[in-house]
């Protein structure tokens, strides 16, 4: 285990990184100036990066092909600052045990915390390999972030997933679908008794999708939730409209593909319904996993998480911890406590040094 200096100094490199994180505007498919500035700060520290896209990732010095691989990942991309800031979110502002800062929580003191972990675990022998990987375009689910790049990096036997957690380990994850719904009817004058109301076609859909509950339900993730979330009809008062769209927000648990989801919704329904992805499927790891059992001994809560991440885009196990609390995330005055990133530290490498996967 390495020394408490040597996590202060990790500590302090990782807070440094942040506020050059914050400063930087990385939105979702523009984090190419936060890239470049990762990239050449990993060459900085003693290692040679590797980047595809806006991806940057780094393996073991000593990296050997009979070991398993651990992947360390989280994201550099943030979602646009919303109303409300009173602070400027692109200038980190430290106040006492808080830094404030568009990305902080979401998910910047994750990518600093593991990045700054993966070297301290790494400069002692491990009986597995690491690769910590800064990925973007996470916010968006976009093609060219994590799923671009993984045919690229050594096949994970395990994953850590930076996310905001408070250090808890969600072991399992709800999945998303989203649906685009049409009902059609016949347009007609709202004076006279003629047309098919779209509107009222849909309802009754609208409403098996408030109303149905799946059979199965998760003993982490609890049932499968649908949300109808938009909904758009008609031209004007006096004409009956032909056609009403509506939006669902499927979370599913792991009971189900996002494919089987799919396919019962079509036999309780009339509406034309299409998926726009069946790519975010939900996700779960064993709890005798030893990552997992070494977080239980600690004291740390194995959760079901809500809110969804790149964990769902991972074909391998994985378990999504990272400083901070989800509920700041998308928020104004965004930010993280300085304990919350050296605490990380602590615990990463803690979780991970002599770890036998």
């Amino acid at each position: 285990m390495k020394t408490d200096t040597d996590i202060s100094s990790m500590f302090y490199e990782a807070v440094e990184l942040l506020k050059k994180m914050i400063s930087t505007p990385s939105f979702s498919r523009d984090e190419s100036q936060i890239a470049d500035y990762i990239e050449k700060y990993i060459t900085k520290m003693g290692y040679i990066p590797r980047r595809k896209g806006n991806n940057i990732w780094i393996s073991s010095k000593k990296f050997s092909a009979e070991k398993p691989t651990i992947l360390l990942n989280s994201h550099i991309d943030t979602v646009k600052p919303v109303s409300g800031w009173t602070k400027d979110p692109f200038v980190p502002e430290i106040e006492g045990d808080f830094l404030y800062g568009l990305g902080s929580n979401d998910a910047g003191a994750s990518v600093t915390s593991l990045l700054h972990s993966f070297f301290i675990l790494d400069a002692k022998p491990q009986d597995y390999n690491l690769v910590f990987l800064a990925s973007c375009e996470e916010e968006v689910s976009g093609k060219n972030g994590i799923e671009y790049v993984l045919p690229d990096i050594p096949t994970p036997a395990f994953a850590i997933v930076g996310e905001p957690t408070g250090m808890n380990a969600a072991v399992a994850e709800k999945g998303l679908m989203v649906l685009d719904c049409v009902a059609y009817g016949k347009s007609g004058h709202a004076a006279r008794n003629e047309g098919e109301n779209a509107i009222y076609k849909a309802i009754a859909d609208i409403e098996w999708f408030r109303t149905y509950e799946f059979a199965d339900e998760s003993d982490l993730l609890g049932p499968v939730k649908m949300t109808v979330t938009m909904i758009n009809s008609g031209t004007q008062h006096n004409v009956i409209p032909d056609k009403c769209e509506f939006v669902v927000d499927v979370r599913s648990n792991e009971c189900y593909t996002n494919e089987e989801l799919f396919d019962i919704i079509n036999k309780h329904t009339l509406s034309e319904i299409k998926a726009r992805s069946f790519r975010l499927n939900s996700s779960r790891i064993s709890l005798e996993n030893p990552f997992v059992q070494r977080a239980i001994t600690i004291g740390k809560q194995a959760f079901g998480s809500p809110t969804l991440s790149d964990q769902a885009l991972m074909p391998f196990p994985s378990v999504k911890i990272g400083p901070g609390d989800s509920a700041r995330s998308h928020t104004a005055d965004e930010y993280i406590l300085l304990s919350e990133i050296r605490e990380s530290i602590e615990y990463y490498v803690k979780l991970l040094d002599g770890l036998r996967i």
